[in-house]
C-alpha cells in the first residue's frame, strides 16, 4: 500500500532531524530571465555544463533549454549551443548517443496551452543535438537509461488515470530507433508508489553495479485549491524481477534557501534534476525550486547499500 506524501515526509524528518541546507546557483548570460528545474550537470569538451530551463518570471509557456558552463562560482550561457524549445531539461548516455530531452508545449493562436509532449534529441555531444523521437501526447517524465545488457530501460508517466492521477510506467526497447509513443503507451505501471490523489515522476536513472536501477524522482500532492507541494524522492528499480522498493524522500524545500515562487501556489516546489553521485556515501543532489530558482545540495546517496532508507 503506497504511503502518502505527509507519512513519506515525516520518515524523512525522523532520518534528517536537521536536515542538509543546500545552496542556490548563480546563472549569466540570460538577462532577467529565469533558470530553474535544471538537469545535473554533464562533462563536456567545455568542462562541466548545467542544462537548464529558461523563461520569463510571468510566462511559463516561453521556455526554451540553454546550456551553462560552470566558471568559479557561477554558470555562464554557452552562446554558441543552440537552444532546444523545450522545458525541464534530462540528459542519458544511450548507445554512443548523449540523449537530451524536455518538455514540448502545444499552444493555439492566442498562446494558451492545448496540450505537451516529452521531445528527445541525439547527438555525439551538445552541439550536434537533432530531434529523434516524440513520446505520448501528453506525458512527461519520460527517462531512458541504458542497461547492463546494453538494452533500453524507459519509465514512462501517465496521468489522468481511472484509478489515479499518474503513474511510473516501465519498459525495454533494443535500441532508440524503437522509441515510439505507440510502444511507450505499452508500459507496465508500477502500483502502490503513489496514493491515488497523488502524483509523481522519474527524473534521473542511474544504472547501479548490481544491474538495478536507482530511480531519482519526484511525489507531489496539492492542498486546498491549488497549493502544490513537490519533494525529490528516490526508489530502486530490478528490470529483471520488476519489483522495486518503497519510495523514500530525500530533500523538501526546507533544505534550500528562501526565495521567490513563479506564483504562490508554487512556494513549496522541489522539483528534481539529476544527481551526481560521490564516492564517500553522499550525493550532490540538483534542483529547480519554487519553479523561480535552481540549488543544490549534498545528501546520504539514497543508492549506497549503507543508506538508512
Amino acid at each position: 500500500m503506497a504511503k502518502s506524501c505527509a507519512a513519506l515526509k515525516r520518515e524523512y524528518s525522523m532520518r534528517n532531524p536537521v536536515k542538509p541546507m543546500g545552496e542556490k546557483l548563480i546563472f549569466s548570460g540570460v538577462g532577467e530571465n529565469d533558470v530553474y528545474n535544471i538537469a545535473s550537470p554533464l562533462r563536456t569538451s567545455d568542462g562541466l555544463v548545467i542544462p537548464g530551463r529558461v523563461e520569463p518570471r510571468a510566462d511559463g509557456l516561453a521556455s526554451v533549454i540553454r546550456f551553462f558552463e560552470r566558471r568559479n562560482e557561477r554558470y555562464e550561457l554557452l552562446e554558441d549551443v543552440a537552444s532546444l524549445p523545450l522545458q525541464d531539461p534530462f540528459h542519458a548516455c544511450i548507445q554512443g548517443f548523449l540523449v537530451v530531452g524536455g518538455v514540448y508545449v502545444h499552444k493555439d493562436a492566442q498562446g494558451e496551452l492545448t496540450g505537451w509532449e516529452t521531445r528527445f534529441y541525439r547527438g555525439i555531444d551538445i552541439r550536434s543535438l537533432s530531434l529523434f523521437a516524440k513520446g505520448p501526447q501528453n506525458m512527461k517524465d519520460i527517462r531512458l537509461v541504458e542497461l547492463q545488457d546494453g538494452r533500453v530501460g524507459v519509465f514512462t508517466r501517465p496521468h489522468g488515470l481511472p484509478d489515479a492521477r499518474a503513474k511510473i510506467g516501465y519498459l525495454e526497447v533494443e535500441t532508440l530507433a524503437q522509441l515510439t509513443p505507440e510502444i511507450m503507451e505499452q508500459a507496465i505501471l508500477l502500483d502502490d508508489l503513489f496514493l491515488p490523489e497523488e502524483w509523481g515522476g522519474a527524473n534521473e536513472i542511474h544504472l547501479l553495479e548490481d544491474g538495478r536501477l536507482g530511480v531519482l524522482g519526484h511525489i507531489s500532492c496539492q492542498t486546498g485549491t491549488d497549493t502544490l507541494h513537490y519533494h525529490a524522492m528516490a526508489f530502486v528499480f530490478d528490470p529483471v524481477t520488476r519489483t522495486y522498493t518503497e519510495p523514500m524522500i530525500i530533500a523538501d524545500r526546507a533544505c534550500f534557501p528562501e526565495g521567490p515562487a513563479k506564483e504562490a501556489r508554487l512556494w513549496d516546489v522541489v522539483f528534481t534534476g539529476g544527481m551526481i553521485r560521490n564516492n564517500d556515501g553522499t550525493a550532490t543532489l540538483y534542483v529547480g525550486i519554487s519553479d523561480a530558482e535552481a540549488a543544490k545540495v549534498e545528501i546520504p546517496d539514497p543508492f549506497c547499500v549503507n543508506h538508512p532508507g
